[in-house]
């Protein structure tokens, strides 16, 4: 308990002066007084602050910067910006030795001596050994990480309400989910059993597909701490000569990680939700690799649908739809005033229309934006989804500054028959319209045709009598009513076999010629 008070008080010391910067930023003596303006610099210079104290904090604080790096509904840009170079980042001190973890796990299966480090992070060290004559790759927990994590996540629980004093109202109902959220991903992160599983099953959906290498798991040497794979080696994708002696090019690269990725996310339903440039290479004969499975998902079939909505939505500026795909994914809460969320969605399309270039950036910061005075949040899937959809933009904008990520992800979804071409949409929602207004245009003809049989009895009477009998107004408007009436009833009847039109025009030019004068007298 005493260990957990020290820990909750030193944390609360080393952000204090940023929470008393944002309360400034509201009212300039604390408390009183009219907010100051902050630019853009001094914003980032704070925020690269508060990245440097996270990172002191260790592994569970670097965990929350990187998740704060994708939940646009509760941090700025700029700020989510700078918590995403945290992915790069390897604190040296975390831990103990974790070779005692190797000892424990594997005992004599492994050749310790011929163990070699090769890349370190906030929760784990990776290393090459000798194994059956070949090296393989074993990922290491930290020794001791999990306690502290788990102690951490506690100190965190326990902030909320003091957080909670210094953002806005309408925050508050995503910062309250966003701590369920970061617990669970962290708590997945650190079972390497998890991550061993989903990463065999991604590789087994792309057994047949050449283009892209995931390493075997040797499950019989991995643990929850311990995660043994084959060793495969490549260069980092933005290196300068990372094509080199292939016959891929950077632009061809970016379209391949752009549909692998959305192969594991619409598709198979199972993804890796972590494609920084560290993360992925090329090998030697030109084909994507991919490391690091611990930040991965599964997604539910329903999510699965629910996802290719929202993008069907988006591509046809259809509002209604759209809000019903993000109630479904829980973004909104189903309590919120459709009304009024449609009319914002209105406003995001019509933004997103006048801007000359749109990334999947822009959309998730305009409905973001847009979106924060309604009950709203970002769940684990939805939040990995839009990680996984911001940083792999980036990483192709990196090898192709050209490259039309939407574009691309809208062939995708339509060779994958998950969205039709827009004339397919246009033909079907214009189907759906006469199938819906056919019952009606049959009966038009013989209602017209009772209509003129009347005009030609001069038995059809109109009413043009003003409701209230004091007020003035044109006595004549009825004709001027019945000629616009004929003149709609031609253009529909053009397409009838018979020539009902010759007909409607011709009453319609009469109606039209006795208002006319009836008006001049």
């Amino acid at each position: 308990m005493f260990e957990l008070l020290h820990r909750y008080l030193s944390v609360v010391a080393r952000f204090l002066p940023f929470a008393l910067a944002f309360l400034r930023d509201r009212h300039r003596f604390l408390l009183l007084g009219p907010g100051r303006r902050v630019d853009e610099t001094a914003h980032r210079q704070r925020a690269e602050r508060i990245r440097d104290t996270l990172l002191d904090l260790g592994p569970a604080f670097i965990k929350i910067g990187q998740v704060l790096s994708t939940r646009p509904d509760l941090v700025p840009q700029t700020y989510a910006e700078v918590f995403g170079t945290l992915q790069d980042e390897i604190p040296e001190d975390a831990g103990g030795d974790p070779q005692t973890v190797l000892r424990e796990e594997l005992g004599d299966d492994v050749d310790l001596s011929t163990l070699e480090p090769i890349a370190g992070g906030s929760l784990a060290f990776v290393y090459t050994v000798r194994y059956e004559g070949e090296r393989i790759a074993l990922k290491v927990r930290r020794p001791g990480v999990k306690p502290l994590i788990e102690r951490d996540l506690r100190v965190i629980r326990r902030l909320l309400p003091l957080i909670s004093l210094f953002v806005d109202e309408r925050q508050r109902y995503s910062l309250r989910n966003a701590a369920d959220d970061f617990e669970e991903i962290i708590l997945d992160e650190l079972d390497f059993d998890r991550e061993g599983a989903i990463m065999s099953e991604i590789r087994s959906n792309f057994a047949d597909d050449d283009r892209v290498v995931i390493p075997a798991v040797h499950e019989h040497l991995s643990s929850e701490r311990v995660l043994a794979m084959e060793y495969l080696t490549g260069r980092k994708l933005t290196d300068d000569e990372a094509f080199e002696g292939t016959d891929v090019a950077p632009h061809e690269m970016a379209t391949r990680i752009m549909q692998v990725y959305l192969q594991m996310g619409v598709v198979d339903g199972v993804f890796h939700a972590d494609p920084h440039p560290g993360n992925l290479a090329v090998t030697a004969d030109g084909r994507l690799l991919i490391f690091d499975f611990g930040m991965s998902e599964r997604l539910p079939p329903a999510v699965q649908e629910d996802i290719v909505e929202l993008y069907r939505a988006l591509v046809r500026r259809d509002v209604e739809t759209l809000v019903d795909a993000l109630i479904a994914l829980d973004v909104l809460d189903a309590s919120a005033d459709r009304t009024e969320v449609r009319r914002v969605l209105e406003l995001v399309i019509e933004n997103l229309e006048g801007q000359s270039e749109v990334s999947w950036q822009t959309i998730i910061t305009e409905l973001t934006t847009h979106l924060r005075d309604f009950p709203f949040r970002i769940p684990p899937d939805v939040m990995l989804l839009i990680r996984v959809g911001t940083v792999g933009e980036g990483v192709c904008r990196q090898l192709d500054p050209e490259f039309d990520f939407l574009a691309a992800v809208q062939s995708f979804l339509v060779e994958q028959g998950l969205l039709g071409s827009e004339l397919e949409a246009f033909l079907a929602e214009s189907w759906t319209d006469v199938r819906q207004s056919f019952p009606a245009l049959t009966r038009l003809p013989s209602r017209i045709d009772r209509t003129l049989d009347r005009v030609e009895r001069g038995t059809l009477t109109v009413r043009t009598e003003p409701t209230d009998a004091s007020a003035t107004g044109d006595r004549h408007l009825g004709y001027a009513a019945l000629a616009g009436s004929l003149i709609v009833a031609a253009a529909v009847l053009t397409f009838h076999e018979q020539p009902y039109e010759v007909p409607a025009i011709v009453f319609a030019s009469i109606f039209l010629v006795v208002y006319l004068t009836q008006r001049r007298r």
